[in-house]
């Protein structure tokens, strides 16, 4: 009964006549003097003068599937209570967008709920990491703090259990799904670059098994953010880190190291070296745990390689949106991979 409710409203109300309402500056009880929307592949996000309000998508994928109003909900919910870890002060909580029964659709009040909406504090634009990288212009010291917060959270995790093996088999499979993908017909890519960096990546976990073995027996795989990225983290004085991975909490579990290696490669790319070593160098320090460079490198190559599959995707569409855009991308990601997994040779 519940699901036949929920399509008669999805019906009624589609996402763009949700999409025009929320473009308005009056949906908004903070009476915003302009509001700034951003599209992502999952979600819209409205930018007010002080707020953030997130609409999913009503989309199914390999990963998702929040075609019903219901499963909006939980995933809003789920991104909430995740993100208080790390960004406690900017979730707010859900918002209900309602249908009145004059017709119109408000915020909250009375009447029909067709949708759910993520309410955040609006973080600061010049303090978000990535626009610091651009500007060259990231605080002295900041990194560490970014880091501290880090470990302290790595280290309320609960250790993720793994039989022998299956950790190491994991990012195996993993791998060879990237490559797979990379290596489609429809991208044109190197197919011998892409089987080098495949290669280099398989050869290390054949060859030194205990090192991914020690990763799990020691308890560095954890529960961690799950997309941690530099246009995720704004250099306040205290650091705050949003957009948890919550979709997915298989996503999540891996090795801190390799969450790590993720940012560290991001802001490699973003033309950033020094902060990318600077995070290795601080967590070194502080954390106890010394992970190989090699190890490092593996991480970083093998998150280049998932990112080069994941922008390749885009190219899927019938007519994609700024193709070029993403073959740039693909390249980029392609020219860190390859650089790191000759290290591990």
């Amino acid at each position: 009964m519940t699901t036949t409710v929920n399509n008669s409203l999805e019906t009624q109300v589609g996402i763009a006549a949700k999409v025009a309402f929320l473009r308005q500056s009056g949906a908004f009880s903070d009476g915003p003097t302009q509001t700034k929307v951003v599209e992502t592949h999952m979600s819209w996000v409205f930018l007010t003068d002080n707020h953030a309000y997130k609409l999913k998508k009503p989309i199914r994928s390999d990963f998702v599937d929040f075609r019903t109003i219901a499963a909006r909900r939980r995933d809003c919910e789920e991104e909430v209570l995740l993100n208080r870890h790390l960004a406690a002060d900017i979730y707010l909580g859900t918002v209900p967008l309602k249908l009145a029964a004059d017709g119109h659709l408000a915020l909250g009040g009375k009447g029909l709920t067709v949708d759910w909406l993520v309410k955040m504090q609006r973080l600061p634009d010049g303090r978000m990491l990535d626009k610091l990288i651009k500007q060259r212009a990231v605080p002295e010291g900041a990194i560490r703090s970014l880091v501290e917060k880090l470990v302290a959270y790595y280290r309320a995790s609960a250790a993720a259990k793994f039989e022998p093996g299956a950790y190491r088999r994991r990012l195996a499979e993993n791998a060879k799904v990237n490559a797979r993908e990379l290596t489609a017909p429809r991208y044109a890519l190197s197919q011998d670059r892409i089987a080098s960096v495949l290669a280099a990546q398989l050869a290390l976990l054949d060859r030194e098994p205990e090192l991914f073995e020690r990763r799990v027996s020691e308890g560095r795989i954890i529960e961690g953010h799950g997309d941690l990225r530099p246009e995720h983290v704004c250099l306040m004085t205290v650091p705050v880190i949003i957009d948890c991975l919550e979709f997915n909490r298989d996503f999540r579990i891996l090795d801190a190291a390799d969450e790590l290696a993720f940012l560290a490669m991001e802001c490699e790319r973003q033309g950033a070296p020094v902060v990318s070593d600077t995070i290795f160098e601080v967590y070194r320090n502080i954390s106890g745990d010394n992970p190989p460079q090699r190890l490092v490198d593996f991480y970083k190559s093998y998150r280049a390689c998932l990112w080069g599959k994941l922008a390749a995707l885009h190219l899927k569409d019938p007519l994609p949106a700024d193709a070029r855009k993403w073959s740039s991308l693909i390249d980029d990601y392609l020219n860190i991979a390859e650089s790191h997994s000759r290290r591990l040779r």
